[in-house]
């Protein structure tokens, strides 16, 4: 690399943390971004999202998304607020999901902004939502989804392609070549052996490599996802009362829907009712029968699973469920019960000793499933306080990003010695055993940035 060339990469977000995805890559006078996500979880987290980004935003001409979860594409219509007017690159299931994503993202966030006033729990007068619809109507021209695997050139001397990395339908590892090098973002990785998606391609060559840390330190249980599952149900109809199902509706809920179809047509379990009470879950839902060639399974498997689960649109529908404390299967948003129609359920259901209240994978630090998952006693919900006297049960084969072992192996094809490793997407404790594995297996060189870090490549 040329010393007098201004090749950097800063780290304006998932530095130290597994949440707020956004990268901005500058050589010479040229900007783009690598996702552009939420802060979620921790307070202080949180109040990033309402500060502008400590960069001209008017100099970034393209975004490459590598999925769409709202913690790597749920800053974007802060960003068009702020100047931006270039192009979202993105693949297709993905531009599908940011539309679904970001509209429902801009009405929680006038709903949220609406409630606060009415209760007046809130310092501000008025709250304000952190964007409107009405903002991400203006973001959704911007997106530009391509095909994966076909090599985009946003500029000379800039080219990139996505490629499947198994995490969720559309979600891809990004190779980019800038400036003669080779860099690697691996987006969130996910998991071989998962039962929906296609297992994630492998990179053959890397001078510059970002990977994400979610489960760096930890292996996955080996045990069945679906025995598990089978258990937590059998106990909750033992209990008779609700199973409650806070999940991701990008994915999860469809791996919580076809394992329930399949117990059911192995008659492991009664005919108990299933519902997904979340509209953004349907609309996702059909994305695994629009692109086919992202899945394992045949689409009339999928057609077959969404006969078994009813579909909850009002939620005149969600408050009557939320009453019933008969035995019934409900999957809802959203999976770290921050927000979403689940906290209906768990408004209801927290301090019933006769519900279950299942925990469907990493929560982040500051979440309620975090509390939750730590075995606080209470949980605040809208300004007061619910002891927990419901049973709370762990899944953690049900993750969708890879552990340790996985994303080492994901490594295992590039030939070259990269020059330098990232660690991002992870709590400091994953990040740091991930370092030491991945400089143990491999020798490489490996920084795990902090927050708004700006270095060299």
């Amino acid at each position: 690399m040329n010393d007098n060339r201004n090749f950097t990469l800063q780290f304006l977000g998932a530095a130290e943390t597994v949440t707020g995805s956004k990268y901005l890559l500058t050589l010479d006078g040229e900007q783009l971004m690598i996702d552009c996500g939420l802060f979620q979880g921790l307070k202080q987290l949180r109040e990033l999202n309402w500060k502008d980004l400590p960069v001209d935003v008017s100099n970034i001409k393209n975004i490459l998304l590598t999925h769409g979860h709202l913690d790597h594409v749920g800053y974007l219509p802060r960003l068009v607020n702020q100047g931006f007017d270039g192009r979202i690159w993105c693949t297709e299931p993905t531009a599908d999901l940011v539309e679904i994503i970001l509209k429902d993202s801009g009405k929680i966030q006038e709903e949220d902004a609406e409630r606060a006033n009415y209760h007046g729990y809130t310092r501000h007068s008025p709250a304000l939502p952190l964007y409107s619809l009405a903002d991400v109507e203006r973001t959704l021209p911007l997106l530009h989804p391509v095909a994966d695997n076909a090599w985009m050139e946003i500029s000379p001397e800039i080219k990139f392609r996505f490629r499947k990395n198994a995490h969720i339908p559309g979600a891809s590892f990004i190779e980019m070549d800038a400036a003669g090098r080779r860099i690697v973002f691996s987006g969130d990785l996910g998991r071989p052996g998962d039962a929906m998606l296609l297992p994630p391609e492998q990179p053959e060559k890397a001078d510059f490599l970002i990977v994400e840390s979610t489960y760096g330190d930890r292996l996955h249980p080996t045990g069945s996802a679906e025995d598990q599952l089978l258990k937590i149900i059998q106990k909750s109809i033992f209990n008779h009362g609700p199973l409650l199902v806070p999940s991701f509706t990008v994915d999860r809920a469809q791996d919580f829907m076809y394992l329930i179809w399949k117990l059911k047509n192995e008659n492991r379990i009664p005919d108990i009712p299933v519902y997904l009470d979340s509209p953004m879950g349907l609309d996702v839902s059909k994305l695994f029968l629009k692109y086919p060639e992202w899945q394992r399974l045949d689409p009339a498997i999928f057609q077959e699973v969404f006969k078994n689960t009813r579909m909850v649109s009002s939620i005149e529908e969600t408050r009557h469920l939320a009453r019933n404390k008969h035995p019934r299967i409900i999957i809802a948003g959203s999976g770290m019960m921050n927000g979403g129609r689940i906290l209906q359920y768990l408004e209801e259901h927290l301090d019933n000793p006769r519900a279950t209240i299942v925990i469907p994978g990493f929560q982040a630090a500051g979440t309620r499933g975090r509390s939750l998952a730590e075995g606080e006693p209470e949980i605040k919900m809208h300004g007061r306080y619910i002891k927990v006297r419901a049973s709370i049960e762990r899944m953690q084969s049900m993750s969708s990003h890879a552990d340790q072992n996985e994303i080492i192996k994901w490594m295992s094809k590039i030939k070259n010695k990269p020059e330098r490793v990232f660690i991002t997407h992870g709590e400091p404790h994953s990040a740091n055993a991930l370092r030491v594995k991945i400089k143990d297996t491999y020798g490489w060189s490996c920084h795990v940035p902090r927050l708004f870090e700006e270095v060299s490549l």
